[in-house]
Formats: structure tokens, sequence, C-alpha cells
């Protein structure tokens, strides 16, 4: 205790609350993610930070080729940020070099030699300005991030919760972005005529451009739903929809179908989708639909429809290209429309199949950032 009588912390529980501290700070990190900083975050970041002014070609030379990377460096810094946060990273960079150039100041006084060394402030300073630009770019991306929150939970509310409830029918589903909204797409609605409508879309890049596509995908599905739910008025409709409201840059993969599931007769038309793989009881692997362009990049268009009959104990897996395409943590080798084929050829439940696609998948990535959405749909008729 203290002369007031307060009681003191220990040192152990110092040292507790410093471990603890410690554990809540570094919570979450490991080796890999420190490695990718350096191995791939740093050169990407470079790249996109000096994009709009790597004209010129580099200089061969070591020195002259550093200069010119910090060059470059410090203009794509600057010029992302506005005016006056620019003229802060200014501010603060001036400081720092001042403070290794300048020499300390000596004088005479009282016949003593005196030197001042005022280099320690300049540094101070531009720590001071850069930690305060930092913090302000540090709230946008937090605001940012809020508002992508909200964005990724009204996405999420558009996409469905469950798997329909059909007697003599199974569904396995899973849906994962590469960035908080995604532009992936899939659907199951119930139509008054005891009929299924099921659509699987992809909207150009992702991120929330594709996210936004996603949304007027959804709302115009429904709307031509009502109106005419057959497959070839369905891709006319989002069709005419895209092409009015998007740019050339603004387009939508497509496999849309109609299941009956008393008969397991499915009309599907497909728009620039990779193709379904519709697993025969007997083993045997049908691929649906035809080449087509996706929907939105003109407006006379007019994708190849077809139909198929699903039998008792036939399963058919829908997909984006985000799953085929991705690629192993070396970013060498994708995972492949034969791997997923393979994987499907081995049978089971349509939640076996789902789960065994998607272990292969995570064991293919590595932990590696998804550069791509990826949904998986499995849909499997009940033998007997």
């Amino acid at each position: 205790m203290d002369r007031a009588g307060r009681r003191t912390p220990s040192a152990g529980s110092r040292v507790g609350r410093v471990g603890g501290f410690l554990r809540e700070y570094t919570a979450g990190f490991n080796a890999r993610d420190l490695r990718r900083l350096f191995d791939r975050d740093a050169a990407q970041a470079y790249a996109v930070l000096t994009r709009e002014h790597a004209l010129e070609p580099e200089p061969e030379g070591g020195l002259s080729r550093l200069i010119f990377r910090a060059r470059l460096a410090f203009l794509g810094i600057s010029y992302k940020l506005s005016p006056a946060r620019r003229l802060i990273f200014a501010a603060a960079f001036l400081a720092v070099l001042v403070g290794f150039l300048q020499d300390p100041i000596s004088f005479a006084a009282r016949g003593r030699q005196v030197s001042l060394d005022f280099s320690p402030a300049w540094f101070v300073l531009g720590f001071v300005l850069m930690g305060f630009l930092f913090a302000l770019e540090l709230v946008d991306r937090i605001q940012v991030r809020d508002e992508l929150e909200v964005a990724r939970e009204l996405q999420a509310d558009l996409l469905p919760r469950a798997a329909p409830a059909l007697a003599g029918w199974q569904f396995a589903h899973s849906y994962r972005t590469a960035a908080a909204v995604g532009g992936d797409y899939y659907d199951f609605s119930p139509l008054d005529d005891r009929r299924l409508a099921l659509a699987v879309g992809d909207a150009s890049g992702h991120g929330m451009a594709a996210g936004l596509v996603m949304a007027i995908a959804n709302a115009t599905l429904k709307t031509a739903l009502d109106l005419d739910p057959a497959p070839c008025r369905v891709a006319a409709v989002l069709n005419r929809t895209l092409c009015s409201t998007g740019s050339r840059r603004t387009f939508l993969s497509l496999f849309y179908a109609l299941l009956d599931p008393a008969s397991g007769r499915l009309e599907h038309v497909g728009a620039g989708h990779p193709f379904p793989l519709l697993l025969r009881r007997s083993g045997e692997i049908e691929e649906l639909g035809q080449g087509g362009l996706p929907l939105g990049l003109r407006q006379t268009l007019a994708p190849a429809t077809g139909e198929a009959t699903l039998a008792p104990g036939d399963v058919l897996v829908l997909f984006t290209d985000g799953l085929v395409e991705a690629t192993d943590a070396a970013g060498e080798r994708a995972f492949g429309f034969e791997r997923l084929t393979a994987l499907v050829r081995s049978g089971g439940s349509p939640r076996a199949i789902h789960d065994r696609v998607l272990a292969a998948f995570d064991a293919h990535v590595g932990g590696e950032p998804l550069r791509d959405d990826v949904t998986l749909v499995v849909i499997g008729r009940e033998p007997g």
C-alpha cells in the first residue's frame, strides 16, 4: 500500500495486464499475413499508386532506379489525397528531410561555445503531421467500411437464407465474396403453379459496382417472374434492363431455369455462364447450356434455351466462374473444370457433393484471399 493506505498493484498484476493487452493487440496475427504484406501487398500497392505516373521507363542503375521509384511513390500517394491533405503530407515529408540535412547551430556565449541541434524538433513535427494525416485517412476508411457493411447486409437479404422445402428434393448452397459486397447472385423463387424458378448469375467485376448490378438483376428478375417466368422472356427482360441502366462494361452472366418438382422437367436458358453439371444416377455427367454472350452487352440478344429432365437420383450442380478460375497460393494453377467434374462424379447427396467441392477448393487456394466471388448450388432429386 502507498502512504495514503491505497493498495498498489503488484508486479504480477501489471505483467498480467501487459500480457493481456499484447494478446488483444496481436489477436488474429499469423506469419502468413506478415509475409503477404511484403511479398504481394507491397507490390500491389506500389502498382496501384504509380499506375497514373509510371509513363517513363525505369533507369538501369540501382541508385537511379531507387530514386525513380521513390519519386513515383511520393507522387502516387500525394495525388490520391485531397489538396489540403496533400499539403500536410508534403509538409511532413519536408520536415523529416530538413531534420536530416540541418546542421547544428553553433555560437559563442560568455566565452563558451554553444551548439543547438534543432533536427529532433523537425523529426517530431514530421511524425505529428504524418500521424494526423494517418488518423484522417483511417477515419475515412472506417466510414467507408461501415457503409460497405450496411450494403453487405442489404445484399445478404436479397439472397435465399434457406433452401426451398420441396418434397423429394434436396438443396445445398453457399456464397462467398471477394470483397465486402459481391457480384454473384442466386435465387430460388416458388411460383403459383408449384414450379420453382432457379437463377445463378455473375455480374462483371466484383465489389460495389458488381453489387449494384446484382441488386438491379434481383429486382428485375422478381418483376419478370410476375410477367412471364418463361426462360426466354426472363432473359429478354433482364437484358433490356441492363442495357438501359449500365455501360458497356456492365453485364451479367446468367443461368436461369424453371423446375417442375413433380416431373423433374427443367427448362433453362444460359447467357455467357459456366455450364451447370448434371450428374445422372448412372454416374454420367452432362453439361447444360450452349455458348453465348452475357446479358447487357447488346439490345438484340437471344440466348439459347434448352430442356432436360432430372430423374430420381440425379444431381444438378450450378456454380460461378470464381470457383473454377481460382488459383492456388502461387497463382499458377486454377481449380479447373476437370477437378470440379471429378469431385461431382464421386456422387452422394447434394450436401455431400457441396461440402466435398468446397473442401477441395479451400485446400487449393490455401488460405489466400478470394480474387472473385464464389457461388455453389447443388440440387438433387431423391431416389425412389
